[in-house]
């Protein structure tokens, strides 16, 4: 499966266990809260401590591996 078909298949399977599970409910919104605020600290973070281009560090494999 592919493409639109796998995900109209996800949105349905978590229609069905959103109905057919109420502690799912709960999970799932406590999830998504804790995601949407790490985004929004990373957001504002990044937006006014901005990452410059000296703190990337061009070492690719610091510790020596493959």
């Amino acid at each position: 499966m592919k493409g639109k078909t796998s995900l109209f298949i996800t949105i349905a399977v978590v229609a069905v266990v959103f109905l057919f599970f109420p502690a799912y409910r709960l999970f799932f919104g406590v999830s998504v809260g804790i995601g949407l605020l790490v985004a929004g600290i990373l957001y504002l973070r990044n937006k006014y401590i901005p990452v410059k281009a000296e703190d990337v560090h061009s070492d690719k494999k610091p510790l020596g591996l493959g």
